[in-house]
């Protein structure tokens, strides 16, 4: 999706009354869930390469900055759902709650990733 129709989605989402945000809600998840989709049979019906060697236990398979910024990215429509979606919307104590626990994921994420580094190499 371009930029274009997340801003004009979330200027729908705000322009609407509380009728009407659930909807545009569920049909920006909808978009999204169909772009994902598409990539992902893209990405399968293209042949595929010769398989890569098998990683070393010291080869990492993300970096914790990736994580970060797919957190951001996700969190920020996470966010709103959880600050106006349904009639009983969460508010501040919900968007606490899940920023609470993407800092989480992402702190026990760096703590696994940076253990990796600390262990000696295997002796084959």
């Amino acid at each position: 999706m371009s930029p274009e129709e997340i801003r004009a989605a979330a200027e729908v989402h705000n322009e609407l009354g509380p009728g009407y945000r659930d909807a545009v809600i569920e049909s920006f998840l909808d978009k999204v869930g169909r772009e994902i989709d598409a990539r992902v049979d893209a990405r399968l019906a293209r042949p595929q390469a010769a398989q890569p060697p098998a990683r070393s236990r010291h080869e990492h398979s993300g970096s914790p900055m990736a994580l970060a910024i797919a957190s951001i990215a996700l969190g920020i429509p996470i966010s709103a759902i959880a600050v106006a979606a349904g009639s009983n919307p969460a508010g501040f104590k919900g968007l606490v709650v899940v920023w609470i626990a993407i800092a989480v994921i992402n702190i026990a994420y760096n703590l696994s990733y940076s253990a990796r580094f600390r262990q000696p190499p295997d002796r084959r």
